[in-house]
C-alpha cells in the first residue's frame, strides 16, 4: 500500500489549556499532530515584510508558505487537524452563553439613560458582532477589560481584543489550509500523488 492511500493515524482530542501563554498553547497543539504534519510545518517558509501606508511604515506582515513538496498525505492530515482545530479549539461560542457574558460585563459598567428593552437590544448586536469568537477568547477579552479599564467598553475594542486573544491558534489554521488548499491545486493539475507542489500561494497574517 502506498503513502499516498494508508490509513491516516487515529485522532485524539486536541490538547488545548486557554490559561497558558499563547506561544505554549500553539506548541502544546502542534506537538499532538501527526510526525509529518509537523515536518511541513516546520519546514515551511516564514518571511516578514514591512508594510507602508500614506504616512509611513505601518507595520511588519507576515508570510508562510508550505515548502516546495508536500504529499497527498500531509494534505489530508492537514485537512483532519484543521476541522479537529474549527470544531474544538477555534468552535463559536453558543448564542445564550454570548449572551450571558456580555450582559455581565456591560453590568459593570452602567450606561445611563437606556431602558431595559434597549439595553437588551445592544447585548444582541454584542452577541451578532462577536459570534465567530470561541468562548475562551471571549471570557479572556471580557477579563482583560474588568481589570484594565474603568470605562464601557465599545463591542471594536472587545474584538480586537478577542482577536489577539486568539491570533496565533488563527496562525496555526491559516497555515493549515494553505498545506490543504496546496494540495487541492495539485489533483486539480494533474500532479503525481506521492507530491504536491505549491503553487505561489502564501498565508499572510499581520504582526503587531
Amino acid at each position: 500500500m502506498s503513502a499516498a492511500v494508508m490509513p491516516l493515524p487515529e485522532r485524539s482530542p486536541l490538547p488545548f489549556d486557554s490559561a497558558m501563554p499563547p506561544a505554549d498553547r500553539c506548541r502544546l497543539l502542534e506537538a499532538a499532530f501527526p510526525e509529518p504534519l509537523r515536518k511541513v510545518l516546520a519546514a515551511g517558509h516564514l518571511e516578514h515584510r514591512p508594510r507602508f501606508g500614506e504616512d509611513g511604515f505601518e507595520e511588519l506582515q507576515e508570510t508562510w508558505s508550505p515548502p516546495a513538496n508536500v504529499t497527498a498525505r500531509q494534505a489530508a492530515m492537514a485537512q483532519r487537524v484543521l476541522a479537529d482545530l474549527e470544531g474544538s479549539v477555534l468552535a463559536p461560542v453558543e448564542p445564550d452563553r454570548l449572551l450571558g457574558r456580555v450582559l455581565a460585563l456591560l453590568s459593570h459598567y452602567p450606561a445611563k439613560g437606556l431602558t431595559p428593552d434597549v439595553e437588551q437590544l445592544v447585548a444582541l448586536d454584542w452577541v451578532e458582532d462577536l459570534g465567530e469568537f470561541p468562548t475562551w477568547a471571549i471570557d479572556q477579552a471580557a477579563r482583560t477589560w474588568r481589570r484594565t479599564q474603568k470605562w464601557r467598553p465599545s463591542i471594536a475594542e472587545i474584538r480586537a481584543l478577542c482577536t489577539e486573544a486568539c491570533a496565533k491558534e488563527r496562525v496555526l489554521v491559516d497555515r493549515l489550509r494553505m498545506i490543504v488548499r496546496t494540495g487541492h491545486v495539485a489533483t486539480r493539475s494533474g500532479s503525481m500523488p506521492g507530491a504536491v507542489m505549491t503553487m505561489g500561494g502564501t498565508a499572510v497574517r499581520r504582526m503587531p
